[in-house]
Parts: C-alpha cells; sequence; structure tokens
C-alpha cells in the first residue's frame, strides 16, 4: 500500500485525531516493537507506523505544501513492508554517552547479523540494512540502522500458517535470540501477502 499526499491529513484534522487515536496507536507501536538483548531495540514498521510518523514529522516540522510532504512521504515509505518482507528500525541504545561510543565502535556489523529464524527449518533470514545510505564507518556503526528480512515463499506460507519464529543477533559482541511472542507475530505475519 502506497501513502500518496491525498490520503493524509491536514495539520488541523491530525491535531484533533491524535488526541482521540495516540493510545491506540502507542499500544500498536509497542505490540510490534521487540527487545532484543539490553541494548537493542527492533520496532517493525507497516503502513499505520510510517503513516503516523509521517504524519508525526508534519505536525512537528509545520510541514503544508505539497513538496514537503512528499518528501516526507519518500522519506519514510520505503519502510513499509511490501508483502514478501518485514522491515524495522533497528536501535541501539545506550544512555551514557561514554559507553555509547565504546559500544558503537565493538558493533560495526551489528545491523547484517541480526536474524529470524522461522520454525521448520528453512535458513535463517538475516538483515538486509541500510539501504537508504551507509550508516558505518570504519570506526563505529550508527545508533539507528533501517533493516528489511526478505522472505522465500514457503516461509511467508509457513509465518502466515502461524510458524514459530524465532528474533536473534549472532554478531560476536551482540549475542542475543528470543522467541517472538504469539500477538507480535501474528500483528507482523499481517504485513505478509501468500
Amino acid at each position: 500500500m502506497s501513502i500518496a499526499i491525498d490520503s493524509l491529513m491536514s495539520l488541523e484534522a491530525w491535531h484533533k485525531h491524535r488526541k482521540l487515536h495516540k493510545p491506540e496507536l502507542m499500544a500498536h507501536r509497542r505490540l510490534r516493537s521487540v527487545r532484543l538483548g539490553e541494548h537493542m531495540t527492533l520496532q517493525f514498521e507497516d503502513e499505520r507506523t510510517i503513516r503516523y510518523q509521517i504524519q508525526e514529522m508534519l505536525r512537528i516540522e509545520k510541514i503544508f505544501d505539497e513538496e514537503g510532504i512528499q518528501a516526507e512521504i519518500d522519506a519514510y515509505a520505503p519502510l513499509v513492508p511490501d508483502g514478501s518482507n518485514w522491515k524495522a528500525t533497528l536501535l541501539l541504545e545506550y544512555p551514557d554517552v561514554h559507553e555509547r561510543r565504546r559500544e558503537l565502535a565493538r558493533l560495526i556489523g551489528v545491523a547484517q547479523r541480526v536474524f529470524v529464524e522461522v520454525e521448520g527449518g528453512a535458513p535463517r533470514v538475516h538483515a538486509i540494512a541500510d539501504e537508504d545510505l551507509e550508516r558505518e564507518t570504519d570506526e563505529k556503526t550508527s545508533a539507528v540502522h533501517f533493516l528489511r528480512f526478505e522472505f522465500a515463499p514457503s516461509q511467508v506460507a509457513a509465518l502466515r500458517a502461524g510458524a514459530a519464529v524465532r528474533l536473534g543477533c549472532d554478531h560476536t559482541n551482540y549475542p542475543a535470540h528470543l522467541t517472538l511472542a504469539a500477538e507480535t507475530l501474528a500483528s507482523l505475519a499481517g504485513d505478509l501477502r501468500g
């Protein structure tokens, strides 16, 4: 589903809408947010989370001209899954600035080491990271990455049928994994088309 300018609310309409619907919008984001280990969060995006993000950016930046609105759509729309994948914003969270600097230097390549394992013996699906621009240097990685998990048709079918999923990271300096909660998995399965 694409997000068109005429499908967005005016700043005034959004102001009223967000007051009434913010709790349910935040609940939807929490449902699709997964904490992996102590310092990594994956926010799985969908049309609803990205539409919210665009509307919020328009509100915060007070953008109301068509060119500015289209620029926000162009920036965020690529994060909407297209039916064969999941897309996520990966956040590496270290509140202490010194610890953050040290850990981001140790975690070069971490975004490509995040994976999804679909129950049934299919191979791990490692993230395709940062297709928009390079977010690492030889000295450190970024605290924010954009990930895409591209699934084979058999994996899409298994996910839509309710297969369990393990999410993990096999980076040497950040080994972590968990099984996705049923309610999160059900929401993510809705991103896929068989």
